[in-house]
């Protein structure tokens, strides 16, 4: 009964978000949150940043959210132990009582010690960040990034050769111009890294935290070529945001006073540049995301094919065309056929300047990747792409009756 009774929650719940979407397009908490459906969903978004060879960002911040989640669960294990955050780690007590912490209400602080996050970062669950991992994970061939804690990367490259003022390699400039980086269009073979799935199969210890933290230092935020590793690569941050240096070890557990406080800045050390990325995903990735979803069903490749075929057709049915006037073929009727040629040709060419396929579309269909199509089944942006095949429909239908009649009403001449 509590099974089934959850199940009717959960139903009744994605109901109501469905319908609160019925006149407009999902925002980017909602995509992330996984309340939309496809082609708008958290699955397409990934790939749409895939393709555009900017996947690590959002990669960054499922792994600072998964961070997070960690952390707030050992503070959880230690209140449920009968412990406070103050007797169990003092550090962290005198430093998120200082500064604010995002943790505030779990560790027991004022509400007025707690810092507000404005992203979605509560909204994804563990199993949620399971399902995206695994989508990537099928991406790339099955070739699961490691696990913090559990078993970690070899890290040859020490962490105070990041740290060195010396040194200052060329960076990006903005998150969606990654230097080194460019789109999937034609490297469609390109590995993607999974966001890191961390499973509780014991007591969260703070050397977990630790581990999970160094490992987000490495793979995101540490200068590319400085560690030797497959997985690293530097997102961009501005200045003001980057994190130079992690002075901790994984391997070894704290001792030092300094190192001591160096570590009670792990839970809430990502939590600004993963804002960050939230914004310039909103902003920037996201509306484009958008237009090329809600208001397209076709990937750039199967479009620039369509381009490519559109034009071959084009050229064919022109060439049939002009061959039947100058040969002056009788019955004139002959040339009505020509609208066969023509009507793929402008079909194809018409799809590729809209991105849209309306026999794709009228058959609820929208592609994930080239030519591979899933289900549309957002309300909505069934009904916009509905609207523009009907209009694409209409643009090719008079273009193709246009051209035929054209044809048709030339006298024919005999070379």
């Amino acid at each position: 009964m509590t099974s089934s009774a959850t199940m009717d929650d959960e139903h009744r719940q994605e109901e109501d978000w469905l319908n609160s979407r019925k006149n407009r397009l999902p925002s980017f908490t909602e995509v992330l949150s996984r309340r939309t459906r496809p082609p708008v969903d958290l699955f397409m978004f990934y790939l749409f940043l895939q393709r555009e060879g900017a996947e690590d960002i959002l990669d960054f911040w499922l792994d600072v959210q998964q961070h997070e989640n960690l952390c707030r669960a050992y503070f959880k294990d230690v209140r449920k132990s009968g412990r406070t955050i103050k007797e169990d780690w003092p550090q962290y007590w005198e430093y998120a009582r200082r500064r604010g912490s995002i943790y505030g209400t779990v560790v027991g602080l004022q509400p007025n010690a707690a810092k507000r996050s404005t992203s979605a970062g509560e909204m994804i669950n563990d199993p949620e960040k399971n399902a995206i991992a695994h989508a990537a994970d099928e991406k790339r061939g099955g070739q699961r990034s490691t696990t913090p804690g559990y078993e970690k990367e070899p890290v040859q490259t020490p962490p105070t050769a990041v740290n060195s003022p010396e040194y200052d390699p060329p960076r990006s400039t903005t998150p969606f111009s990654l230097s080194g980086r460019t789109p999937t269009l034609f490297n469609l073979k390109r590995a993607s890294r999974a966001p890191t799935v961390i499973p509780r199969s014991a007591a969260i210890s703070r050397m977990d935290l630790i581990a999970s933290a160094e490992r987000i230092f490495f793979r995101y935020l540490s200068p590319a070529g400085t560690v030797n590793s497959p997985e690293n690569h530097e997102i961009y941050l501005p200045p003001a945001l980057r994190i130079h240096t992690f002075p901790l070890n994984s391997t070894q557990e704290p001792k030092s006073p300094s190192d001591l406080n160096m570590m009670a800045h792990i839970p809430d050390m990502f939590h600004a540049q993963k804002e960050y990325c939230f914004r310039a995903m909103e902003q920037d990735a996201f509306p484009r995301f958008l237009r090329s979803k809600a208001f397209g069903n076709l990937t750039p490749v199967s479009a620039l094919v369509r381009l490519v075929v559109g034009l071959i057709v084009l050229w064919i049915g022109l060439a049939a065309g002009f061959a039947l006037i100058f040969l002056d073929v009788q019955p004139k009727s002959k040339r009505f056929f020509l609208f066969i040629p023509f009507a793929f040709a402008i079909l194809f060419l018409v799809s590729h300047q809209y991105e849209l396929d309306p026999v794709l579309v009228f058959l609820g269909q929208s592609e994930s990747t080239p030519f591979r199509t899933l289900t549309i089944r957002e309300p909505y942006v069934k009904r916009l792409l509905l609207g523009r095949a009907i209009w694409v429909t209409t643009l090719v239908s008079t273009c193709v009756v246009a051209l035929t009649l054209l044809f048709w009403a030339v006298p024919g001449h005999r070379l």
